[in-house]
């Protein structure tokens, strides 16, 4: 069996950061994810996804992202449901994240899709541009001196 789910969608709102009544953060967030095609109009529609992420993953993608930002998400589809208070029972199909990677930094959302890319709050590390071949620490990249710009059209998924 597989179950599997792999998005990449701009925050709808700010993430809904609660504890459960042990302390086990939990974020609830909804991603507006573009559909791969245009409608009759020309334009993208969108789909707008429900997802939830566990402990120090919600705690960050509370402290870190915000509405429009955008991020990529890993995760497993999951169905429940509940009574409401009317006594109805409710269904409820949503992702359930295992990650959460932050595809821009904070406040750096741009709705053209651009933005700085790779961004991950949780690695306190300077990035290491050493190889075996190269013994110095300058950027490889350094000599281009142009940006790099990664449509969503270029992702893979």
């Amino acid at each position: 069996m597989l179950n599997r789910v792999v998005l990449v969608g701009r925050l709808t709102r700010d993430p809904d950061l609660r504890y459960t009544p042990n302390g086990v953060a939990v974020a609830n967030f909804t991603l507006a994810v573009n559909r791969p095609f245009s409608n009759n109009q020309g334009d993208r529609d969108a789909d707008f996804i429900n997802c939830v992420v566990w402990r120090r993953a919600a705690e960050n993608l509370a402290n870190f992202m915000n509405k429009g930002s955008l991020v990529g998400v890993d995760g497993r589809l999951q169905s429940r449901s509940f009574d409401n208070q009317e006594g109805k029972r409710v269904f409820v199909t949503e992702v359930v994240a295992d990650s959460v990677q932050f595809l821009e930094s904070k406040g750096g959302s741009s709705q053209g899709g651009g933005g700085q890319q790779g961004f991950q709050p949780n690695q306190n590390q300077q990035p290491n541009y050493n190889n075996n071949n190269n013994n110095n620490n300058e950027d490889p990249f350094a000599d281009k001196g142009e940006p790099i710009d990664i449509s969503d059209d270029d992702l893979p998924f």
